[in-house]
């Protein structure tokens, strides 16, 4: 929400830095309080980076080309986690836990430096025309109160960012769903012999993911590009489509896993990473969806609803679904994970064919001329 009235730049700069020096505290202190109140700023803090990123990524990239680099920066996430427990391990091997914490932590500071003196917040900055005309904000909109509130007053009242948050609510169910629960599902229905060999298994999930993700926006770019010769095909609904595709395919996926015989682990590795596959796809999408429904002052805000109501859905993921899955077995737990889905893809149908702002904007200006 506060990109609203800052420039991303400096939110993502320095976001950036102040989390990588919470990460090199942590090699200073000592005691659960010290750790806890540290852990709890950093989390804090990183939530600025998402939004960032996001208002970045609509300024300097048009809508054919913008699903493929946000498929790009949303694997950073998988890259992040595969990377960090192998650069840690090893210097916490070597060296100690506080150098695993610290040393990140300098590489951190260092890319937050640099981001602060080589990014620019939009292509007009660096001298460069933009990629998509937008209508010029009001000279009531200069004050950071002011742009603040009706970025808020914008995405509070679009239908479209509802539709799309609430169903980001039950994609982060079926993801944590997927993360939380399925080692227990392997051990106790699948013959998995142990935690570890379970977590090998569940391993092809963040794979799949990887593609998934990557692919999802490429996809969703080529159907831009294929119906730009339409001017009543919206653009946004293109993206909304490719999700509900994955979408069809998570359904798929989940009643294979189910039938997957026991014993069988390398199936179900495969079954596994085309969950993820078919998971990280929509996770990717709707996070552009939302930022590419309202204007670019407002693509912040957006995101932090998104972001707000998908946490809730993982949320979810834990005593409701453990209630489920205690109660009906792991039949009700695939019960709510496919009903999940079908929800999902009711909420899509209204937005199946939504025009992005830039060409709500377009039509306004055509329609006074």
């Amino acid at each position: 929400m506060l990109g609203a009235a800052f420039s991303p730049r400096f939110m993502l700069a320095l976001g950036l830095v102040a989390t990588s020096v919470i990460n090199v505290a942590f090699g200073f202190t000592a005691g659960v309080a010290w750790w806890t109140a540290l852990w709890a700023l950093n989390g804090g803090i990183q939530g600025i980076g998402a939004p960032a990123c996001a208002m970045l990524l609509t300024r300097w990239f048009a809508a054919r080309e913008r699903g493929t680099y946000w498929g790009l920066w949303n694997i950073s996430t998988n890259l992040g986690g595969f990377l960090s427990p192998l650069v840690v391990g090893y210097l916490a091997n070597h060296y100690g836990w506080k150098w695993g914490m610290m040393v990140p932590g300098m590489f951190g500071l260092g890319a937050g430096l640099l981001l602060l003196a080589a990014l620019a917040d939009k292509p007009e900055d660096a001298g460069y025309p933009p990629v998509e005309a937008v209508k010029a904000q009001k000279p009531s909109e200069s004050s950071a109160a002011a742009a603040l509130g009706n970025s808020m007053k914008e995405v509070l009242t679009s239908w479209r960012t509802w539709l799309l948050a609430i169903t980001y609510f039950f994609v982060y169910l079926v993801r944590q769903g997927c993360t939380s629960w399925l080692i227990f599902y392997l051990l106790e229905a699948k013959g998995a012999p142990n935690a570890a060999a379970a977590a090998i298994t569940v391993s092809g999930l963040e794979l799949g993911g990887l593609l998934g993700g990557t692919l999802s926006g490429v996809l969703s770019d080529a159907a831009i590009k294929a119906a730009k010769s339409d001017p009543k095909a919206g653009l946004v609904g293109r993206r909304v489509q490719i999700v509900m595709t994955y979408t069809l395919l998570c359904i798929g996926v989940l009643l294979v896993l189910k039938a997957v015989p026991a014993g069988a682990a390398s199936v179900q590795w495969l079954v596994i990473a085309a969950l993820g596959f078919t998971i990280y796809g929509p996770q990717m999408l709707i996070g552009l969806c939302g930022a590419e429904l309202i204007s670019p002052k407002s693509v912040g805000a957006s995101q932090g609803i998104l972001g707000l109501i998908s946490y809730m859905g993982a949320a979810g993921a834990g005593i409701p679904l453990s209630y489920l899955q205690v109660k009906y077995g792991w039949n009700g737990y695939f019960v709510a994970m496919i009903g999940a889905c079908i929800i999902s893809l009711l909420l899509l149908l209204p937005l199946a064919n939504a025009h992005s702002y830039v060409q709500r904007e377009r039509a306004a200006k055509l329609a006074q001329a």
